[in-house]
C-alpha cells in the first residue's frame, strides 16, 4: 500500500506529463489534493492527459512547452503561478532517449539535441521554478536523472553525461536553497515500463529480457513507482532530505 500525502492548497508542476512517469506523478499529486500544472511537447498526449484527470475531478492545466526552449519553460511556469497563485512542488521529469551508438561516431547533432532536453531543459525548469520559490520562501523540486547518472553502460555516453549533469545541477542548487526553505532532489528511475521503454524494445534499442535481469527485483519498474518516490521527496517526511539523487532502479545501482 503506498503512503497517503496531503498537498491540499498547493500547486505542483510536472514536465513531460503526457505519459509514463510524468503522467503518473501528476496524477498521484492531483489525487493527493494538489492542483497541478502539466506540461509536455506533444500536444497530443498533453491533452489526453489533462482530459484523463479533468474527468476524474481534479484541478489542473495543460501546456504545451518544449523544455530545450527556455522562453517556453519561462511562460508556463509563469502560467502556472498566474493560474494557480503560487508554486509548491515540482517535477522535471521531460527527458529523451537517442539509440545506442559507439562514443566515436555519434554524430553531434545527437549530442547536442539529448543535452537540451535532458540537462538544459532541467535546468531551464529549475530556474524558472526557484525565482518563484524563492520569492515565497518554500517549496520543494525533483529532478528526473536515472540510474544512468549513476553508471555508465557502453554505447549511452551521451545519455550518461546528460544524467550525470542533472545529478551536478541538483546538487549544487540543493546546497544554495536549502537555506532559503527550497529543498531541491533527484529521482534516479531503473528501467521502468513506460511508452519510451516500449519504443526501445520494439526498435531493437533495448532486450526486454536483458533489461529485467540486470534489475535484481527480476521486472521493470512500474512509472506509479517513481511517483511515489517522488511524492515523497516533495512531503514534509522528506524535510530532512536535500540533494540526494535517489536510485528507484530494483536493486540496479546496489550491486
Amino acid at each position: 500500500m503506498n503512503p497517503a500525502y496531503d498537498f491540499t492548497g498547493q500547486v505542483a508542476f510536472v514536465t513531460g506529463a503526457g505519459s509514463g512517469m510524468g503522467l503518473a506523478t501528476a496524477r498521484a499529486f492531483a489525487e493527493s489534493g494538489a492542483a497541478v500544472a502539466l506540461t509536455d511537447a506533444d500536444a497530443e498526449s498533453l491533452d489526453a492527459a489533462a482530459q484523463q484527470l479533468t474527468g476524474a475531478g481534479h484541478q489542473v492545466l495543460a501546456l504545451t512547452c518544449d523544455v530545450s526552449d527556455e522562453d517556453q519553460v519561462a511562460a508556463a511556469v509563469d502560467r502556472t503561478v498566474a493560474a494557480f497563485g503560487r508554486l509548491d512542488m515540482a517535477f522535471n521529469n521531460a527527458g529523451i532517449q537517442v539509440p545506442p551508438c559507439d562514443a566515436a561516431d555519434e554524430p553531434v547533432e545527437v549530442f547536442d539535441r539529448v543535452n537540451a532536453v535532458n540537462l538544459r531543459g532541467v535546468w531551464a525548469c529549475m530556474k524558472h521554478e526557484l525565482r518563484h520559490m524563492r520569492a515565497q520562501a518554500g517549496g520543494a523540486i525533483v529532478n528526473c536523472s536515472s540510474l544512468g547518472g549513476l553508471v555508465g553502460i557502453p554505447g549511452r555516453a551521451s545519455y550518461h553525461a546528460t544524467k550525470h549533469g542533472v545529478i551536478g545541477l541538483t546538487k549544487s542548487a540543493a546546497l544554495e536553497y536549502a537555506p532559503r526553505g527550497i529543498r531541491i532532489n533527484a529521482v534516479c528511475p531503473g528501467t521502468i515500463d513506460t511508452p519510451m521503454v516500449t519504443g526501445m524494445i520494439a526498435k531493437g534499442e533495448l532486450d526486454r529480457a536483458q533489461a529485467e535481469a540486470d534489475q535484481p527485483i527480476n521486472r521493470l519498474g512500474r512509472a506509479d513507482e517513481i511517483a511515489q518516490a517522488v511524492l515523497w521527496l516533495s512531503s514534509p517526511g522528506a524535510g530532512f532530505v536535500v540533494g540526494v539523487a535517489l536510485p528507484v532502479d530494483g536493486g540496479y545501482v546496489a550491486r
